[in-house]
């Protein structure tokens, strides 16, 4: 019997059943397509989905069929987000409503479900106004990042660009400061002030951050290290200084 649960709160398999997703216009978080299948109807799968501005993934029959829950996804696999997205205006509109200024977490290629839903559930308790994730390289809204968030992601506004390096171009020119993280960083985290509108970029597990978003920050920021092991994880780190934002900002 296949796992239902699983099939209704995050996968959407066989191509009938994903044109019509996307036809509806439901929240989709990736497509998955087998590689070097020349059907024309994953063609169409495909086309539509980058229209919507859906990523389209190519990947191996395995993959798929590791993820599939009812053994016939006929070559494609949606995965459904579990809320809608929001737009960076959006977060905006929210610290203003607020009446503070701007704190947005900032995720470059987060790609452990787990580390996004940990990272969400530290921004929401932390008083972020919102999160924004690349489309590519990175977890999405599935129902892993959810679990992970512990509900917190029901509760913030989560934001999905193209590109990180143009979407901090884009804060820069709002007048929001941007605070990398790094062992190296020249900022150390007691001495940093975050009094002012901020977006704290988080980066990758493996790389931290890319060299064109390490580019665009202001600051880069270093947490003390007094152990053997030179870095924390990514949602570690990533709470810790959060926690540093908010104890500045009471």
């Amino acid at each position: 019997m296949p796992d239902n649960s699983k099939l209704n709160n995050e996968t959407i398999e066989g191509r009938n059943a994903v044109i019509e997703a996307l036809r509806a216009g439901r929240s989709i978080d990736k497509v998955f397509i087998a590689r070097g299948e020349t059907d024309s109807t994953l063609g169409h799968i495909a086309s539509r989905a980058r229209d919507l501005g859906v990523p389209v993934v190519e990947c191996d029959r395995r993959k798929l069929d590791f993820m599939s829950s009812t053994h016939s996804h006929q070559g494609v696999i949606a995965v459904a987000a579990v809320k809608e997205y929001c737009s960076v205006d959006d977060i905006f509109r929210l610290a203003e409503e607020r009446s503070e200024a701007p704190f947005i977490i900032v995720c470059d290629e987060i790609s452990d479900g787990h580390n996004l839903g940990a990272i969400i559930r530290s921004a929401e308790c932390a008083g972020a106004h919102g999160v924004i994730i690349p489309k590519r390289r990175s977890a999405g809204l599935t129902a892993v990042v959810d679990k992970a968030s512990a509900g917190a992601a029901e509760h913030m506004l989560i934001a999905r660009v193209s590109n990180i390096p143009a979407a901090l171009e884009e804060l820069k020119s709002r007048g929001v400061w941007i605070y990398g993280t790094a062992a190296d960083g020249s900022s150390a985290l007691w001495n940093t002030d975050f009094s002012g509108p901020l977006a704290l970029v988080i980066g990758s597990e493996g790389d931290g951050m890319g060299r064109l978003v390490r580019e665009k920050c202001d600051f880069i920021v270093s947490l003390p290290m007094r152990g053997e092991v030179g870095s924390l994880n990514a949602s570690n780190a990533a709470a810790i200084v959060m926690y540093e934002v908010l104890r500045q900002r009471l």
